[in-house]
């Protein structure tokens, strides 16, 4: 008898092992056929529209959400490119290129983040605008990264309480060198040039070193005011005397000083952009990743490096990568 349900067990057993072979097959064999497809017609990856708000029955016209939100890093990523700069270049270029989209709208809520991602989107979003209207629409943040990307936008919309400006660049390293002392450690370096370790935490800086990173910093933040100059039509130098000196501000403080157009709530941001698209009877739709086949079968791939890691004292705050210069609130560095 017990030999009988073995044999029930094992034969069970294999028809199991032979049905996964079988569905990772065919997986596969569909994955590579779309990868196929994509390649043979040269087609751009494309996200899904979901309806936020119902429009005219009479009326095709769209008005295009796109979702800024979190860190602005190029080391985060993406559903539909590498990362989510790619991301969003994607999904402005997509509703760029639908001619029943008469309008866009960002929402961010966003503290900021590295220079070069928040300088990639911001030219993004400045290219779009130049085809369609652009509506950025602050969440509870948008401060110095995330205002640098909202300044490529048509229009500025922010909450009276939404935190923004912190108009600044910083950068971060740690000095650890009485802590190995302590412990009797040592480093021992070799280097090609003076430079090439200034930012090593095994010894101080010199004085020629903080300066380099100065002006560095500098040269960057130069940038940062000269773009708010430029888009917000403000004075250079009242802005470095003045409201570009790192500060966090409201979005009503924001308007006072004429960082934003407008104050309001989402909607009053889809308003707007049907406004400047003239598509009063436009829905508005939101862009989701759709799913994709190659991305499952690449997690499945990966499944045995995967790690989960849970880090209560980090999980409010981004971590910082040392030498990377970032457009943060100074209260995001440790």
């Amino acid at each position: 008898m017990n030999n009988k349900r073995f044999g029930c067990l094992a034969i069970g057993l294999f028809i199991l092992l032979c049905m996964s072979a079988f569905l990772n097959l065919i997986l596969v064999a569909v994955s590579a056929k779309g990868l196929k497809t994509v390649r043979k017609h040269n087609l751009a990856p494309q996200f899904e529209e979901k309806v936020v708000v119902n429009g005219s029955s009479s009326s095709s016209d769209k008005i295009a959400l796109i979702t800024l939100r979190g860190l602005i890093s190029s080391s985060v990523a993406g559903t539909l490119g590498e990362t989510m700069v790619d991301d969003l270049k994607i999904a402005l270029q997509q509703a760029v290129d639908d001619d029943d989209v008469k309008a866009i709208v960002l929402n961010i809520d966003s503290p900021g983040g590295e220079v070069t991602a928040s300088d990639v989107i911001y030219n993004a979003v400045r290219k779009a605008r130049e085809q369609k209207p652009v509506v950025i629409y602050m969440g509870s943040i948008a401060a110095s990264g995330g205002y640098y990307v909202a300044c490529g936008g048509s229009w500025l919309i922010a909450n009276d309480t939404t935190l923004t400006g912190s108009i600044g660049v910083i950068i971060q390293t740690l000095n650890y060198e009485a802590l190995l002392g302590k412990i009797g450690v040592d480093a021992v370096v070799f280097k090609s040039g003076k430079f090439k370790d200034m930012l090593s935490g095994t010894r101080p800086m010199t004085d020629e070193e903080k300066k380099y990173i100065q002006d560095l910093v500098m040269e960057t933040y130069g940038k940062f005011v000269g773009i708010v100059a430029t888009e917000r039509k403000l004075p250079v130098d009242e802005l470095r005397n003045g409201i570009a000196d790192g500060r966090i501000i409201s979005g009503k403080d924001a308007l006072e000083e004429k960082l934003i157009n407008q104050l309001g709530q989402i909607e009053d941001a889809y308003a707007k952009a049907k406004q400047l698209g003239r598509a009063s009877g436009a829905s508005v739709i939101r862009y989701e990743a759709s799913f994709r086949l190659g991305k499952l079968l690449k997690l499945f791939g990966e499944s045995e490096k995967a790690k989960v890691e849970v880090n209560l004292a980090s999980t409010a705050l981004p971590q910082l990568e040392p030498g990377k210069l970032y457009l943060l609130p100074g209260f995001y560095a440790p």
